[in-house]
């Protein structure tokens, strides 16, 4: 009985299995008989070029791959390196297959996707399939559009020798930026005819095909491709193309590439970061055929003012301080919608390396400008804008004898810290207000302190700050700019304060329709409290308050402020002047400008290079804010600090004052206080600073 079932069984699944092989036998055939002869690659169409547009749908920016760049050049011409760097890094048994490879294929198709892996370097199409593709194919992602090419591959192997595959190949392939085949891309990238290429510079435009977009040397990824290049110089070496010598010879040339020729294009470094974004997200193929209509969030009236500020007051800061360069980012904190970007004073500028995009790609230390976050983490644990703590000298490193309590400035030694004023001038009890307002060094490390580091470093991660570790990583430092950021990041989480602790998520792109106009992407708006909203008021308030910051600015305060406009300013220098911040805000606008050099060589150490990044944020400002309506921020909760009855705590103080750690306990600053304050390792040390401080000030 159970051997005639599974006789039965075998025999339906052999029914099953011949009828399924027979219509697709079928389905291949009805296939075949549609697809062009590969005879006919003259008979190619164009693909429909992508276009990226301001907000408005209005003003194009940059048209991609608008016209093919090509140039035929005969196999002959093309030389040797050429060929077997492609062959290297493409399709490294070419000579041997039939047009595909099955094990590439399962590999490529099943086994990679299994395990998550993406690499760019790897896939499982041969060049026979890869021209198959680009020659005849859409570049949609199906099985029909993959058995469709394995056809033509098999064609096409069938109809050409191997060497005019890979001659017809190096003819058709786009390499990035409208250049396709190897004589436009050698000439576009490195300003020389194909057959005068080098090792080293054949290598590196084999590496291009795969992601021309991602990998292109104009890009923000051209670290990436010069890798890819040792890469391919590796490949070939370990194929017997070349010998030891040449490539090493190879590995250590530096290629020159000629300038940037992307043809029309506004705010290039935008546009750059929106290009590199689609082709993450969609793939190359379909962005360099897809006749995508990409809306972004860029407001091109305002990007124009953004690019012209920048660039005069780079050129004076390079006059006056040597800062060479600058970067802006404006966002609207309402949406999180990036209206405009400058990543540097000219993208244009090859020998300053115009084309990086600091405001996205450069890591750099804040300075003060990250002091908001230790202040506003400090409100939320129960301090005030009207505590006071003590301006005085201090050192932070309790019970080392390398590092005196009474501090020595002169004392280099890298286990201590006493950090100074940038005026170094120390003022005694002075109020939060007052303190962060006027960017006050010392009374910030004491805020990070009593706020906790791990409890500053959540909330500047919570805001948006995607780039600081974990705590180990840092010290008391942090919240004098210890930590690096990107600009772009800062005023997102600056645009958090703006809206009271409400987190958008930031965007670039709008929305995405397809040739036929149908809409395939639209940016929705992510929401989130991330802090509560009284304790964010306070903050504002504080950074909002001209009065309170008038004696940092002195004979710059006007720079500061604006008729009839409630602004929210913080300022922020390192210490070797490498970096120069500007980020301000308002409900509506939020606006940042970095000023220093590309290569993070120190400004010219003067009182002016500390406020090198402020007057283009005014001149951008003050342009700006009249394109909006007026719209102050909203006024902190009554507080009742006579209810408090904490000295230092509520603001009051008398002469017999003691440091603000006698009387609260830094992790429940509202509850009792201390009965044993020593306890705290910081106490000795900031109880003795006041002290002296009084004493010589009396």
């Amino acid at each position: 009985m159970k051997k005639k079932f599974l006789l039965k069984t075998s025999a339906v699944f052999l029914l099953i299995f011949l009828t399924a092989a027979f219509w697709g036998l079928l389905k291949i055939s009805q296939i075949a008989r549609e697809l062009p002869d590969p005879k006919q690659f003259s008979s190619r169409q164009v693909a429909q070029s992508s276009k990226i547009y301001d907000r408005t749908g209005e003003v194009l920016l940059y048209e991609i791959y608008n016209e093919e760049k090509r140039t035929v050049v005969p196999f002959e011409e093309i030389p040797d390196y050429v060929r077997k760097a492609t062959i290297s890094i493409e399709d490294k048994n070419f000579y041997s297959h039939k047009g595909f490879s099955i094990a590439s294929i399962i590999k490529g198709a099943i086994i990679e996707p299994l395990i998550g892996r993406r690499d760019r370097a790897r896939g499982g199409s041969t060049i026979t399939q890869q021209l198959a593709k680009n020659a005849f194919l859409s570049s949609e992602r199906t099985v029909i559009r993959k058995v469709k090419e394995l056809i033509l591959a098999y064609w096409i192997e069938q109809r050409y020798s191997k060497d005019e595959i890979l001659e017809l190949y190096l003819n058709q392939i786009p390499y990035g930026s409208n250049a396709y085949g190897i004589e436009a891309a050698s000439q576009m990238y490195l300003s020389k005819s194909a057959k005068d290429l080098n090792l080293a510079e054949a290598a590196l435009l084999a590496s291009l095909p795969k992601a021309p977009t991602y990998y292109s040397p104009w890009g923000i990824h051209k670290e990436e491709l010069l890798q890819r290049k040792d890469y391919t110089l590796k490949q070939m070496l370990d194929l017997g193309f070349i010998d030891d010598e040449e490539f090493e010879r190879a590995e250590k040339f530096p290629v020159k590439f000629a300038d940037p020729s992307l043809g029309a294009i506004k705010a290039p470094h935008f546009v750059m970061m929106v290009k590199d974004y689609l082709a993450n997200k969609y793939g190359e193929d379909f962005l360099e055929k897809g006749g995508l209509k990409i809306t972004t969030t860029l407001d091109y009236e305002i990007q124009q003012i953004a690019e012209r500020v920048v660039k005069e007051g780079a050129e004076r800061n390079e006059e006056l301080y040597k800062g060479k360069n600058a970067a802006l980012v404006a966002q609207d904190p309402k949406s999180g919608e990036i209206i405009a970007l400058v990543g540097s004073r000219d993208w244009f500028d090859k020998q300053n390396e115009g084309n990086f995009n600091v405001a996205v790609q450069g890591l750099r230390q804040p300075g003060s400008a990250f002091k908001p976050f230790a202040y506003l983490t400090a409100f939320s644990k129960g301090y005030f804008p009207e505590t006071v703590v003590f301006d005085a000298p201090t050192e932070f490193v309790p019970n080392n004898p390398n590092c005196p309590i009474i501090v020595d400035f002169s004392n280099e030694n890298d286990q201590c810290y006493h950090p100074e004023n940038f005026d170094h001038y120390f003022r005694g009890p002075i109020n939060l207000r007052n303190a962060l307002s006027q960017s006050i060094n010392v009374p910030a490390v004491k805020m990070l302190y009593l706020a906790g580091l791990d409890n500053t470093i959540k909330t500047a991660k919570d805001f948006g700050i995607t780039t600081l570790k974990d705590s180990n990583f840092y010290g008391l430092s942090l919240v004098l700019g210890g930590g690096e950021v990107k600009l772009i990041d800062l005023i997102n989480a600056y645009s958090v304060f703006s809206q009271e602790g409400v987190r958008h998520n930031q965007k670039i792109v709008l929305k995405i329709e397809d040739a036929k106009g149908k809409e395939i992407e639209s940016s929705s708006d992510q929401a989130v409290q991330v802090f509560e909203p009284r304790y964010v008021k306070m903050l504002n308030d504080v950074l909002s308050d001209p009065e309170a910051r008038r004696p940092l600015y002195s004979g710059s305060f006007d720079l500061t402020v604006f008729d009839d406009r409630q602004v929210a300013l913080k300022t922020g220098t390192t210490n070797d002047y490498r970096d120069a911040w500007t980020i301000g805000y308002t409900p509506y606008l939020v606006a940042g400008v970095w000023a220093g050099n590309n290569h993070q060589e120190p400004m010219q150490k003067n009182a002016g290079s500390i406020l090198a990044a402020l007057p283009i944020w005014n001149a951008f400002m003050k342009e700006v804010l009249l394109k909006y309506p007026a719209e102050p921020f909203n006024k902190p909760d009554e507080i009742n600090l006579a209810e408090i009855q904490k000295p230092m705590l509520d603001g009051s103080y008398t002469y017999d004052i003691h440091d603000i750690l006698y009387y609260v306990d830094k992790n429940d600053p509202l509850g009792p206080i201390p009965q044993n304050p020593s306890r705290d390792p910081q106490f000795i040390n900031w109880e003795t600073s006041s002290q002296i401080w009084w004493q010589r000030s009396s």
